[in-house]
């Protein structure tokens, strides 16, 4: 039976869906106003990847993944660009997709955004202070009385007696209690604005997911997901809001994925180590960055470093290596390696595991080659199969792949006629002609070997013991 770790309950609990054979899931999506990085990556794989497994599993999953398309972020940012809010969020709303697809990641079922949910939020808001669980502020702004939620905490294991009395909660004179939250902001001079009973204005953050979630899937449904980072306040938030204006409980599930690290360092622009999906794509296949991403459990912190995208490419490359010179026909999946996978990800979604369940089988199928053709073919097709279920080894000739996804290898002329293993044999050449170079300290020809490869998507990296490893560059 599938296990899912519940932050609410703080342990791993047999899932029971509210209806039989059917699953409601709602995903915080992205706030569009800059491309997606690395953390927003990891959310979209892992929750395709539940979401891979949910159907596999024959349920009748509805995966709801938001847009949030207005807030302070994207406003600040279209005044920075002089531009219509609107253009800004459709430009980065196409830029996510583009990113989303990159990575195999399927689309939701639905993907609602704020900004065409405003008659929801409206609704839900006026019920919160129908029900004086909201109030006016005396600037006019619409906040949410968290002293009037008696449960306002347990999510994220918070006490509002402790958080109140906290150094650095923010002072509002408008606001009642320190720690209520808005709703719905007047509008100020210039910025987008809907009408309300409150007048002119726009939603606050919080509101808007949860009028999104329960107007898709009901005020009740099964699982909620999203980074660790929106634990508390967002999804603290989202809880008191929703429960408070239905009556009943919000979800069964919270599933949250740990943070993402670069280099053992938090993510941070601050810090000059913050990477967007796309400047990782123009160094590395995005298979490789998801299978990077599945190679550690979605409840762990996620170490983003050159050598972590080199070990999965390595990895990947031996999956694939073994599918290589194999005819992929339909066959019955094996059921001993399916009931391995199986338990892994039944066990919290365990992709680390079942990636290992993975090697086992391509090494069995390595054995088997050119002397059991039956078995050859079953193992071959469960490796495809069980691989697509992760979203993996979805290409049928990979090394050729790759090879088209660099930077016009210029062989490219010459790609057609040569096979991958002498574009192997090209590059070691190239690096060996190098070493041949600097040795006789021709600084200039050691220089041009360098740039001639890094314009086909070569990239040579020196290494302090005076060895010379390439990595690839890839664009799509």
């Amino acid at each position: 039976m599938l296990k899912i770790y519940n932050t609410l309950t703080r342990k791993k609990e047999p899932f029971q869906p509210r209806v039989a054979g059917k699953v409601g899931m709602y995903v915080c999506g992205m706030t569009v106003y800059d491309y997606c990085h690395i953390g927003h990556a990891r959310v979209m794989v892992v929750f395709d990847t539940v979401a891979r497994y949910f159907r596999y599993q024959g349920y009748e999953l509805t995966y709801v993944r938001n847009i949030t398309d207005i807030d302070d972020k994207i406003i600040q940012r279209a005044i920075e660009n002089g531009e219509d809010y609107g253009k800004l969020t459709e430009r980065f709303i196409d830029a996510m997709h583009e990113d989303e697809r990159a990575l195999a990641v399927l689309p939701p079922d639905l993907e609602p955004r704020a900004t065409q949910s405003i008659d929801a939020i409206i609704a839900m808001i006026k019920t919160l202070v129908d029900k004086d669980l909201a109030y006016v502020g005396s600037n006019g702004d619409v906040f949410y009385a968290v002293t009037q939620f008696k449960n306002y905490g347990r999510l994220s294991g918070k006490n509002l007696d402790d958080l109140q009395a906290g150094e650095r909660v923010d002072v509002d004179l408008a606001k009642r209690n320190p720690m209520d939250f808005v709703l719905w902001k007047m509008a100020k001079a210039n910025e987008p604005a809907w009408d309300s009973p409150w007048g002119l204005g726009r939603p606050g953050w919080h509101i808007e997911c949860s009028a999104m979630s329960t107007c898709c899937l009901g005020n009740h449904f099964d699982i909620h997901g999203g980074g660790m980072d929106l634990q508390f306040p967002h999804h603290e938030n989202e809880i008191a809001q929703s429960e408070g204006a239905t009556g009943e409980k919000f979800v069964n599930v919270w599933m949250h994925n740990g943070f993402v690290r670069v280099d053992d360092e938090k993510m941070s622009k601050s810090l000059g180590n913050f990477f967007t999906v796309r400047e990782v794509l123009k160094r590395y296949h995005p298979e490789i960055i998801r299978f990077f991403i599945l190679s550690s459990h979605y409840r762990s912190p996620l170490n983003y470093s050159d050598e972590q995208l080199n070990d999965a490419d390595a990895g990947l490359d031996r999956l694939y290596t073994a599918l290589r010179g194999v005819t992929v026909l339909d066959a019955p999946v094996s059921a001993d390696y399916e009931t391995r996978f199986k338990k892994a990800m039944d066990d919290d979604f365990n992709t680390p595991v079942a990636l290992s369940v993975l090697f086992d089988l391509a090494r069995e199928l390595n054995k088997a080659k050119n002397n059991n053709p039956k078995k050859t073919a079953e193992l071959a097709f469960s490796l495809k199969f069980l691989g697509g279920l992760l979203g993996i080894l979805q290409h049928d000739k990979w090394k050729e792949d790759v090879t088209i996804a660099l930077t016009g290898l210029s062989m490219s002329a010459q790609a057609g006629k040569l096979s991958v293993d002498d574009v192997s044999q090209y590059i070691e050449q190239q690096k060996q002609a190098r070493i041949a170079a600097k040795k006789a300290k021709d600084w200039a020809l050691a220089d041009k070997i360098r740039d001639d490869l890094k314009a086909i998507g070569v990239i040579l990296e020196d290494a302090p013991d005076g060895k010379t490893s390439h990595r690839f560059e890839y664009k799509l």
